[in-house]
């Protein structure tokens, strides 16, 4: 998994900021392309391209976290329902739910969920549900 880190700007070259301001100025229409908005900012369009899908401003769009899991249940009465109280307990919420028909008494099941204010990390998450003899291959498929 990727690493990401919150940092103070100060610490950042100031091209950071410029390129954030550039992109800024493209997605609100204030300029038509790059070519003008890496002028207005004073940066250079090499530095736009290598930069422009790496650096962000935390805003209210980063506290909406999901994440998908997958996991193979045994076929049992109970195990889905004791898989969503696990979550539920984490403080995660559910979003979705798809699960297959068992074959062989085993059933496979895609949960999406909105880890906003999950209580620990998600890995703690999967460690949890992989605790029951009745699930099995938990898996993190991805996270936002």
């Amino acid at each position: 998994m990727e690493k990401y880190y919150i940092v103070d700007s100060s610490i950042l070259p100031e091209s950071f900021d410029r390129v954030i301001k550039a992109r800024n100025l493209l997605q609100t229409k204030k300029v038509h392309n790059v070519s003008e908005a890496v002028k207005e900012v004073g940066i250079s369009r090499g530095t736009y391209y290598k930069y422009k899908d790496l650096v962000f401003l935390p805003d209210e769009e980063m506290n909406d976290r999901k994440a998908v899991i997958s996991m193979m249940l045994h076929h049992q009465q109970g195990i889905l329902s004791k898989v969503l109280v696990d979550i539920s307990e984490s403080n995660a919420s559910i979003l979705t739910i798809n699960q297959n028909i068992p074959i062989h008494n085993i059933a496979t099941v895609v949960i999406s969920l909105d880890i906003s204010r999950l209580s620990g990390t998600i890995d703690d998450l999967i460690d949890k549900l992989s605790l029951s003899d009745s699930v099995d291959n938990v898996h993190l498929i991805s996270i936002e």
